[in-house]
Protein backbone atom coordinates (compact mmCIF):
# COMPACT_ATOMS: atom_id res chain seq x y z
CA UNK A 1 0.00 0.00 0.00
CA UNK A 2 1.38 3.47 -0.87
CA UNK A 3 1.54 5.88 1.89
CA UNK A 4 -0.57 9.21 2.94
CA UNK A 5 0.39 11.76 5.36
CA UNK A 6 -3.07 12.73 7.12
CA UNK A 7 -3.01 15.60 9.03
CA UNK A 8 -5.44 14.96 12.14
CA UNK A 9 -7.23 16.93 14.71
CA UNK A 10 -9.37 14.94 16.27
CA UNK A 11 -11.96 16.99 14.68
CA UNK A 12 -15.05 15.71 12.48
CA UNK A 13 -13.58 16.90 8.93
CA UNK A 14 -9.98 15.22 9.83
CA UNK A 15 -11.63 12.32 10.31
CA UNK A 16 -13.24 11.83 7.67
CA UNK A 17 -10.34 12.88 5.44
CA UNK A 18 -8.69 9.88 7.36
CA UNK A 19 -11.58 7.39 6.49
CA UNK A 20 -11.41 8.92 2.71
CA UNK A 21 -7.68 8.26 2.43
CA UNK A 22 -7.68 4.97 4.11
CA UNK A 23 -10.86 4.12 1.73
CA UNK A 24 -8.69 5.42 -1.15
CA UNK A 25 -6.55 2.07 -0.23
CA UNK A 26 -3.49 4.75 1.20
CA UNK A 27 -1.82 3.33 4.55
CA UNK A 28 -2.22 6.58 6.25
CA UNK A 29 0.52 8.07 8.66
CA UNK A 30 -1.22 10.59 10.96
CA UNK A 31 0.30 13.59 12.30
CA UNK A 32 -1.05 15.56 14.61
CA UNK A 33 0.26 19.24 16.37
CA UNK A 34 -0.41 20.11 19.62
CA UNK A 35 0.37 23.82 18.93
CA UNK A 36 -0.14 25.55 22.59
CA UNK A 37 -4.31 25.07 21.72
CA UNK A 38 -6.77 26.08 23.82
CA UNK A 39 -8.40 22.79 22.50
CA UNK A 40 -5.87 20.11 23.00
CA UNK A 41 -8.40 18.06 24.22
CA UNK A 42 -8.72 17.03 20.24
CA UNK A 43 -5.48 15.72 20.47
CA UNK A 44 -6.91 12.60 22.96
CA UNK A 45 -9.78 12.28 20.63
CA UNK A 46 -6.83 11.63 17.47
CA UNK A 47 -5.46 8.99 20.13
CA UNK A 48 -9.08 7.64 19.95
CA UNK A 49 -9.38 7.94 16.37
CA UNK A 50 -6.47 6.24 14.95
CA UNK A 51 -6.90 3.10 17.48
CA UNK A 52 -10.71 2.48 16.41
CA UNK A 53 -9.24 3.15 12.84
CA UNK A 54 -6.32 0.36 13.05
CA UNK A 55 -3.48 3.36 12.15
CA UNK A 56 -0.24 2.23 12.80
CA UNK A 57 1.75 5.29 12.78
CA UNK A 58 0.69 8.38 14.29
CA UNK A 59 2.71 11.09 15.78
CA UNK A 60 2.23 14.39 17.23
CA UNK A 61 4.78 17.32 16.71
CA UNK A 62 5.05 20.09 19.45
CA UNK A 63 5.15 23.67 18.34
CA UNK A 64 3.82 26.24 20.92
CA UNK A 65 2.09 29.11 19.22
CA UNK A 66 1.54 30.63 21.80
CA UNK A 67 4.50 32.72 22.08
CA UNK A 68 3.12 34.36 18.34
CA UNK A 69 -0.33 34.62 19.38
CA UNK A 70 -2.30 36.67 17.65
CA UNK A 71 -5.46 34.10 17.90
CA UNK A 72 -8.39 33.35 20.37
CA UNK A 73 -7.29 29.88 20.33
CA UNK A 74 -3.45 30.62 21.32
CA UNK A 75 -3.73 33.89 23.51
CA UNK A 76 -5.83 35.39 25.89
CA UNK A 77 -8.83 36.26 23.51
CA UNK A 78 -12.38 35.88 24.09
CA UNK A 79 -13.79 32.99 22.14
CA UNK A 80 -16.77 34.72 20.15
CA UNK A 81 -19.84 33.01 20.98
CA UNK A 82 -23.56 32.79 19.56
CA UNK A 83 -22.55 34.33 16.13
CA UNK A 84 -25.27 34.21 13.42
CA UNK A 85 -24.31 32.24 10.15
CA UNK A 86 -24.49 35.06 8.02
CA UNK A 87 -21.81 36.98 10.36
CA UNK A 88 -19.80 33.73 10.91
CA UNK A 89 -19.01 33.59 6.74
CA UNK A 90 -17.99 37.10 6.61
CA UNK A 91 -14.37 38.68 7.57
CA UNK A 92 -11.40 36.55 9.35
CA UNK A 93 -12.47 35.83 12.76
CA UNK A 94 -9.99 36.07 16.03
CA UNK A 95 -9.82 31.65 16.13
CA UNK A 96 -8.00 32.35 12.71
CA UNK A 97 -4.14 31.15 13.67
CA UNK A 98 -2.04 32.96 11.71
CA UNK A 99 -0.68 31.07 9.04
CA UNK A 100 -1.50 27.67 10.66
CA UNK A 101 -2.23 25.33 8.16
CA UNK A 102 0.99 26.78 5.77
CA UNK A 103 2.80 25.17 9.40
CA UNK A 104 1.21 22.18 9.56
CA UNK A 105 1.46 21.45 5.81
CA UNK A 106 4.79 22.14 6.06
CA UNK A 107 5.55 19.44 8.96
CA UNK A 108 3.31 16.81 6.85
CA UNK A 109 5.27 17.45 3.87
CA UNK A 110 8.73 17.06 5.84
CA UNK A 111 7.33 13.47 7.32
CA UNK A 112 6.18 12.55 3.71
CA UNK A 113 9.47 13.37 2.37
CA UNK A 114 10.94 11.04 5.48
CA UNK A 115 8.50 8.07 5.08
CA UNK A 116 8.16 7.79 1.84
CA UNK A 117 4.99 9.46 0.87
CA UNK A 118 3.60 11.58 -2.18
CA UNK A 119 0.28 12.32 -1.02
CA UNK A 120 -1.05 14.59 2.04
CA UNK A 121 -4.22 14.76 3.30
CA UNK A 122 -6.06 17.71 5.16
CA UNK A 123 -9.47 18.29 6.04
CA UNK A 124 -10.15 21.97 5.08
CA UNK A 125 -13.33 23.03 4.10
CA UNK A 126 -14.37 25.71 1.92
CA UNK A 127 -18.14 25.70 2.21
CA UNK A 128 -19.23 25.98 5.50
CA UNK A 129 -15.80 27.32 7.10
CA UNK A 130 -15.46 30.42 9.30
CA UNK A 131 -13.63 32.69 6.77
CA UNK A 132 -9.49 31.35 6.60
CA UNK A 133 -7.97 32.36 3.55
CA UNK A 134 -5.89 29.26 4.62
CA UNK A 135 -8.99 26.59 4.16
CA UNK A 136 -9.34 28.03 -0.01
CA UNK A 137 -8.66 25.47 -2.84
CA UNK A 138 -6.43 28.43 -3.62
CA UNK A 139 -4.05 28.24 -1.28
CA UNK A 140 -4.15 24.15 -1.59
CA UNK A 141 -3.00 24.57 -5.10
CA UNK A 142 -0.45 27.01 -4.24
CA UNK A 143 1.56 24.62 -1.54
CA UNK A 144 1.56 21.59 -3.92
CA UNK A 145 3.00 24.11 -6.09
CA UNK A 146 5.56 25.13 -3.35
CA UNK A 147 5.80 20.87 -2.30
CA UNK A 148 6.81 19.97 -5.42
CA UNK A 149 9.32 23.13 -5.71
CA UNK A 150 10.94 23.28 -2.29
CA UNK A 151 12.06 19.45 -1.31
CA UNK A 152 14.76 17.26 -2.53
CA UNK A 153 12.21 14.46 -3.11
CA UNK A 154 10.19 16.55 -5.83
CA UNK A 155 13.57 17.98 -7.36
CA UNK A 156 14.54 14.61 -7.82
CA UNK A 157 11.39 13.47 -9.67
CA UNK A 158 8.71 12.78 -6.84
CA UNK A 159 5.48 14.54 -7.71
CA UNK A 160 3.52 15.71 -4.55
CA UNK A 161 -0.18 15.73 -4.08
CA UNK A 162 -2.22 17.59 -1.69
CA UNK A 163 -5.36 15.82 -1.31
CA UNK A 164 -8.36 18.14 0.50
CA UNK A 165 -11.36 16.12 -0.81
CA UNK A 166 -14.09 18.05 1.59
CA UNK A 167 -13.41 21.21 0.16
CA UNK A 168 -16.32 21.50 -1.84
CA UNK A 169 -18.78 19.74 0.16
CA UNK A 170 -20.95 21.20 2.80
CA UNK A 171 -20.78 19.96 6.68
CA UNK A 172 -24.32 17.16 5.80
CA UNK A 173 -22.12 15.94 2.81
CA UNK A 174 -18.72 15.64 5.24
CA UNK A 175 -20.71 13.88 7.63
CA UNK A 176 -23.25 11.53 5.69
CA UNK A 177 -19.84 10.28 3.74
CA UNK A 178 -18.20 9.48 7.35
CA UNK A 179 -21.37 8.15 8.06
CA UNK A 180 -20.85 6.40 4.88
CA UNK A 181 -17.64 5.05 5.57
CA UNK A 182 -18.15 4.29 9.05
CA UNK A 183 -17.01 7.34 11.45
CA UNK A 184 -17.57 7.03 14.68
CA UNK A 185 -18.37 11.18 15.38
CA UNK A 186 -18.85 10.23 18.82
CA UNK A 187 -15.12 10.12 19.45
CA UNK A 188 -14.64 13.57 17.49
CA UNK A 189 -14.32 16.74 19.15
CA UNK A 190 -14.70 20.29 17.32
CA UNK A 191 -15.49 22.65 20.08
CA UNK A 192 -12.68 26.05 20.32
CA UNK A 193 -13.69 26.52 23.86
CA UNK A 194 -14.30 23.36 25.73
CA UNK A 195 -14.87 23.20 29.64
CA UNK A 196 -12.37 21.27 31.69
CA UNK A 197 -14.49 18.08 31.14
CA UNK A 198 -13.97 18.58 27.51
CA UNK A 199 -17.12 19.09 26.82
CA UNK A 200 -18.17 21.06 24.17
CA UNK A 201 -19.39 24.38 24.67
CA UNK A 202 -22.07 24.74 21.86
CA UNK A 203 -21.62 28.13 20.99
CA UNK A 204 -18.46 28.86 19.25
CA UNK A 205 -18.50 28.96 15.99
CA UNK A 206 -17.06 25.58 15.24
CA UNK A 207 -20.07 24.50 17.79
CA UNK A 208 -22.53 25.70 15.78
CA UNK A 209 -21.52 24.40 12.34
CA UNK A 210 -21.46 20.84 13.62
CA UNK A 211 -24.42 21.27 14.90
CA UNK A 212 -26.31 22.71 11.95
CA UNK A 213 -24.03 20.01 10.25
CA UNK A 214 -25.56 17.28 11.63
CA UNK A 215 -29.46 18.85 11.87
CA UNK A 216 -28.96 19.22 8.07
CA UNK A 217 -27.84 15.15 7.58
CA UNK A 218 -30.36 14.14 9.69
CA UNK A 219 -28.44 12.32 11.84
CA UNK A 220 -28.63 12.28 15.40
CA UNK A 221 -25.35 14.64 17.06
CA UNK A 222 -23.68 12.18 19.06
CA UNK A 223 -21.67 15.86 20.75
CA UNK A 224 -21.17 16.15 24.51
CA UNK A 225 -22.21 19.73 25.27
CA UNK A 226 -21.75 21.10 28.80
CA UNK A 227 -25.51 22.34 29.66
CA UNK A 228 -25.19 26.03 28.69
CA UNK A 229 -24.43 24.75 25.34
CA UNK A 230 -27.52 22.26 24.66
Amino acid sequence: MKKAVVLLSGGLDSTTCLAMAKAAGFEPVCLGIAYGQRHAVELERARKVVASMGVRDFRVVNIDLRSVGGSALTADIPVPKDRPEKEMSHGIPVTYVPARNTLFLSLALGLAEVVGAQDLYIGVNAVDYSGYPDCRPEFIRAFETLANLATKAGVEGARFHIHAPLSGMTKAEIIHEGVRLGVDYGMTHSCYDPDTQGRACGRCDSCLLRKKGFEDAGVPDPTAYTTEGK
